[in-house]
């Protein structure tokens, strides 16, 4: 477990500097600081990837529907985007078990979504930046956060 949460941390470590400096070169922000990094840990799991951007994606329809009655904005659209993020992603932690367990037993699907505010930040730069690109970069960056995370992982357990 310990050697996963390293991963992790390394992960997030190298997502948040991959992504500033893809931020500053080509002015696309990749979900948030954090986002690549937490996106490259689990990007041998496309299922829960999948179900982090359809969350994302419903907190930006959400949010959409919400900013025609009600001025959302600044602040306000990030703490919304967050809060929806949360709430969605742990109804689909809760309840969608159900429509994928196809019969096996349901401790199988231990977390759907990945992270609690992750989807919420990305639904934030859906809204900020647009869709296909949001989604372009935070996987062209997390790939790139994996690339290096792997290379590290084999020089620590060969050297």
């Amino acid at each position: 477990m310990d050697y996963y949460l390293n991963l992790l941390n390394i992960s997030i470590g190298f997502g948040m500097v991959v992504s500033f400096f893809i931020a500053e070169l080509l002015g696309v922000t990749a979900g948030g600081i954090i986002v690549p990094g937490y996106i490259a840990f689990y990007l041998d799991a496309p299922e829960k990837i999948l179900s982090t951007f359809f969350v994302s994606f419903i907190v930006f329809a959400t949010l959409k529907v919400i900013s025609k009655f009600v001025i959302v904005y600044g602040k306000r659209r990030f703490m919304l985007c967050i809060c929806l993020g949360f709430i969605f992603g742990v109804f689909m932690d809760q309840y969608m078990y159900l429509f994928f367990s196809f019969g096996q037993d349901s401790f199988i699907f231990d977390r759907m979504v990945i992270g609690n505010i992750i989807p919420g930040l990305i639904a934030n730069w859906f809204e900020r930046q647009g869709v296909v690109r949001t989604i372009s970069s935070i996987l062209i960056t997390a790939s790139i956060v994996k690339l290096i995370v792997v290379i590290i992982e084999q020089v620590y357990l060969y050297v």
